[in-house]
């Protein structure tokens, strides 16, 4: 008998941008460890996407975001050596607004933050949605 793929958990992710730049933490945890990535997690018991997104993105960088927009849909699954569905992550991205004064200081999962630009994303290690979000926010109209 071979084992049921894992069925998928939600999770949400936030997008702050300010000035051409976009705020992204360093992750601390696998499977991500190391990589950036935009503030968020895994939908706890109760909590809609939206709820999520402010709540992950306020335990990694410390700013209360709001007025979460739904901006992306994934569909995110990583596969062992034998081909076997490891992880499964249906993933809501969302664009949110902060106070513009606020300062961002990395917790949680968050062992670093900071500023990127496109290219600035380009050179680091990111996952592909990220980048995909990044290029599809900076490309403009039509």
């Amino acid at each position: 008998m071979t084992a049921s793929p894992p069925q998928p958990a939600l999770a949400s992710s936030a997008i702050l941008e300010r000035n051409g730049r976009f705020l992204l933490i360093r992750r601390r945890n696998p499977p991500a460890a190391d990589m950036f990535a935009f503030p968020g997690g895994r939908t706890e018991q109760g909590e809609s996407p939206e709820q999520t997104a402010l709540r992950e993105f306020f335990e990694e960088t410390g700013i209360e975001a709001r007025d979460p927009m739904l901006f992306a849909t994934y569909d995110l699954k990583t596969e062992n050596a034998n081909g076997m569905i490891e992880t499964h992550f249906l993933l809501s991205v969302f664009r949110v607004s902060a106070d513009a004064s606020l300062e961002a200081i990395a917790g949680d999962d968050a062992v670093d933050q900071g500023w990127y630009t496109l290219e600035e994303i380009r050179a680091l290690p990111v996952p592909a949605s990220v980048l995909d979000c990044v290029e599809k926010l900076t490309a403009g109209p039509g």
